[in-house]
């Protein structure tokens, strides 16, 4: 697979992606162009991209600060500023080379930019290859909430090039992994055991995970239904990594870690309050467990977590609800879950 298109937009890999990005910097398309970068991908990555580009292509750099602690609304201030220095007009291109952060934030301030110019992502992740860089959402943090502002808008393409991934060590390729298992967990069976196979071999299986969260995004653009079994392990997860970065010391978890720990936490209500069978929560625990460590949750800190679950977009009426799977590749979505079979799912993941 070389190629997924909607009416929205397009999503192309490797060598149909190098080409697109050549033509894109080869013709006047733009009246000018800006490549928003941090530290990490300006120093690993951006001259790959440079090679991979138009020998005629010029651009304006953006650098940000890497990290979730800086997906806010300081790093869009920055980013407006240098837009707005340049004299960038509805027709420049905003092309957001890194991570799920870098992904979300530059979409949003392209979205949002003169109420709208064009962006490219290119990621440079596993995490934002399989997830963030797909799907039109865009967004930044606030007041220690994820992604609580934001839109939803399309970049005019993705480009997926794997090449990107020989930068990155172990953990940021785990970190990736967890949305790749959610995706099989979700939708797509065979998926799931193709993941768990061979942890490996995740470089053939990254165009398959794209295209199932594709025909989830497609059928469902804007989370009115369907869309929402994409938040599977994310509503406690989303609230692990928050609280993880905010209150417990700044000890910090990469995104796919805390939602690993959350698709373990919500297996187990899957499998308490759904159908899912205990072989398969089983499975699914023995398939996250090992790629993550272990973390540790006193009273205190499941107290807190709670608390901030109830600030999730998915709730209604101030009633946390969940994504619970009814099998592996097919899930339920809005079902409201008591607090004691949370604090019991917490207990499941502390002893197993």
């Amino acid at each position: 697979m070389d190629h997924i298109s909607s009416s929205s937009y397009d999503v192309y890999f490797e060598h149909q992606a190098q080409l697109e990005l050549k033509k894109l910097t080869s013709h006047n398309y733009y009246s000018s162009y800006f490549v928003l970068v941090d530290e990490n991908t300006k120093q690993y990555c951006l001259e790959q991209f440079e090679a991979l580009t138009s020998t005629s292509f010029s651009y304006i750099c953006i650098e940000i600060s890497s990290g979730e602690e800086y997906k806010n609304i300081d790093s869009c201030k920055q980013v407006w500023h240098i837009l707005t220095e340049n004299n960038a007009d509805r027709k420049s291109l905003l092309i957001n080379l890194g991570g799920g952060v870098l992904t979300d934030l530059g979409g949003f301030c392209a979205a949002t930019y003169k109420r709208g110019i064009d962006f490219v992502n290119i990621p440079t992740t596993l995490l934002s290859m399989v997830d963030a860089a797909v799907g039109g959402k865009t967004g930044i943090d606030f007041q220690g909430l994820k992604n609580h502002i934001g839109v939803f808008c399309n970049a005019r393409m993705t480009l997926v090039m794997s090449s990107f991934l020989e930068t990155l060590d172990q953990r940021q390729i785990n970190n990736g992994m967890a949305e790749m298992i959610k995706h099989g967990l979700i939708y797509d069976e065979p998926h799931f055991y193709e993941v768990i196979k061979d942890l490996n071999a995740f470089r053939k299986l990254i165009a398959r995970s794209v295209y199932v969260k594709h025909r989830v995004v497609t059928e469902d653009p804007k989370e009115g239904g369907l869309r929402k079994i994409l938040n599977f392990g994310h509503t406690l997860g989303h609230a692990i990594e928050t609280y993880m970065m905010e209150e417990r010391n700044k000890e910090t978890l990469f995104h796919g870690e805390a939602i690993g720990i959350g698709m373990i936490l919500e297996a187990y209500l899957s499998f308490k309050l759904n159908k899912l069978l205990e072989r398969d929560l089983k499975l699914i625990t023995k398939s996250i467990l090992p790629l993550y460590d272990k973390v540790i949750f006193k009273a205190e800190d499941i107290k807190e977590i709670l608390k901030l679950s109830l600030h999730d977009k998915k709730n209604k009426k101030g009633k946390v609800m969940f994504v619970l799977l009814e099998g592996i590749g097919k899930a339920s979505y809005d079902i409201e879950v008591e607090k004691d079979f949370i604090l019991e799912a917490f207990d499941y993941y502390q002893k197993v």
